[in-house]
């Protein structure tokens, strides 16, 4: 497709490179130790805490809770300009493409890191089963401070499509025209998590259970991660538990939901744990431990098979 007039400014940005992204803190064995629980990583090379998992690699520079809140001596530069020029144009939809990390070597505790960032490519507007857009491709180079000289100890590309999404109901004659409403993917259902949607249509929180050693799963799964064992049925859950994790999303902003947007990993009371959207309270509120229940919520989907709503599980805290 031909560009459109304002495109060419975004592309003279193809090539820039970004300053320097200090990390908080040192590369260290606590971080890396609860990196390791929450992945299920139990590799006993890195509970001796003289290595550190390579994969935590963009871990180390991350801004934490608050968005853009780097460290003294970082850029003030946005990397991802980009997505929002795009954006500013009606091209409000992102999601990622693909993501690849690679590394040098090992990484130890006590080492210090920063990336810089370079924006390497903008596709031209591409026609795509979710809408028309651009992909954008970022890279980011990753050192290792020393006095003798900085170390480059890996890199990672990450791909974005930045889109208007496909199928919008157009406007009838002299309606004024704006932009179209947003709807929430519909989740993926198969002969494995059906029980689950069906569950949830009814009001209760279902939870897959093998028949063969009574071990809870929650992904559902064809398979007994325990045992082995295709025979499961399902139990119905209280619905009631506690925040064991949680990330507050900020950026890239993906309608329809609102930001910032909290995602906990609540352990129910059975013993299993499920990703869920927390509700009824303000991200700077929510803390480790945080006693929650499940409700049930109607939201509207972009489903193929025309149904358009469906009851969402999502946790509110528990007053008192």
């Amino acid at each position: 497709m031909t560009d459109p007039e304002w495109m060419a400014a975004i592309r003279a940005l193809v090539g820039k490179d970004y300053g320097r992204v200090y990390g908080w803190d040192p590369v260290n064995v606590p971080m890396a130790r609860q990196w390791a629980e929450i992945m299920g990583v139990d590799n006993p090379r890195y509970a001796e805490g003289k290595l550190v998992p390579p994969a935590m690699l963009q871990v180390w520079c991350m801004e934490g809770p608050t968005i853009n809140h780097y460290p003294p001596g970082s850029t003030t530069e946005n990397p991802y300009e980009a997505l929002k020029l795009i954006e500013a144009h009606g091209y409000p939809s992102v999601v990622a493409v693909n993501s690849e990390l690679e590394f040098d070597r090992y990484l130890a505790p006590g080492e210090k890191l920063y990336y810089t960032t370079r924006l390497d490519a903008i596709s031209e507007e591409k026609s795509t089963a979710l809408g028309t857009g651009f992909f954008i491709t970022l890279s980011m180079t990753f050192f290792s401070q020393h006095a003798a000289g900085d170390e480059e100890v890996g890199r990672l590309l990450f791909r974005v499509f930045k889109f208007k999404p496909a199928h919008a109901a157009k406007p009838a004659m002299g309606t004024p025209v704006g932009p179209p409403k947003i709807k929430r993917p519909a989740p993926g259902i198969s002969d494995d998590t059906r029980f689950f949607w069906d569950g949830a249509h009814a009001g209760k929180l279902m939870i897959q259970r093998c028949k063969a050693c009574g071990t809870l799963r929650h992904p559902p799964g064809p398979c007994c991660p325990e045992c082995y064992s295709f025979e499961w049925d399902a139990l119905e859950a209280s619905g009631r538990g506690t925040v064991y994790s949680f990330v507050v999303m900020h950026y890239p902003e993906v309608p329809p939901f609102d930001y910032p947007n909290p995602i906990g990993l609540i352990e129910l009371e059975e013993g299993t744990r499920l990703v869920a959207q927390l509700v009824g309270v303000k991200p700077a509120d929510v803390h480790i431990g945080m006693p929650v229940q499940v409700e049930f919520n109607q939201v509207d989907v972009g489903a193929p098979d025309g149904n358009d709503t469906i009851a969402l599980p999502q946790f509110r805290p528990v007053v008192g």
